[in-house]
């Protein structure tokens, strides 16, 4: 039998959403990825700081505020993520166009399958 193709792997879910929360966590279900959510930017950018965390899907609007200081880190630490909002790619600001987004609402089994390929990229090591 095929090992789950996230096993072992941290996935943190940054959205204020409690039922997307929950399609995206079904989505992951099967993968063996170990999924921590949280719905402030404030408990996020604790979460960002541990090491072992494999990517991210963030939404971009929460209750504290935008996620961009938390793409900041990201990115310093090298963690891949998806943005998953209801804004437009085009209301991005400047580098955030070309960061891998998903546009609310989409199948979260899409989200799956862009972190794959994310975890998948020659930059990161599974």
């Amino acid at each position: 039998m095929q090992r789950p193709i996230l096993t072992g792997r941290s996935i943190l879910i940054v959205e204020d959403e409690p039922l997307i929360v929950m399609d995206i966590s079904r989505a992951f279900e099967h993968t063996g990825a170990e999924l921590t959510t949280t719905n402030t930017l404030r408990h996020a950018m604790i979460i960002v700081e541990y090491d072992g965390l494999a990517g991210a899907i963030l939404d971009h609007a929460l209750p504290d505020g935008d996620s961009s200081f938390l793409y900041a880190r990201l990115k310093e630490r090298g963690i891949p993520f998806i943005i998953y909002s209801g804004y437009r790619k085009g209301e991005l600001e400047g580098p955030l166009r070309n960061i891998p987004y998903l546009e609310k609402p989409a199948n979260p089994a899409i989200l799956v399958e862009m972190m794959l390929s994310l975890l998948k990229s020659p930059e990161i090591s599974i």
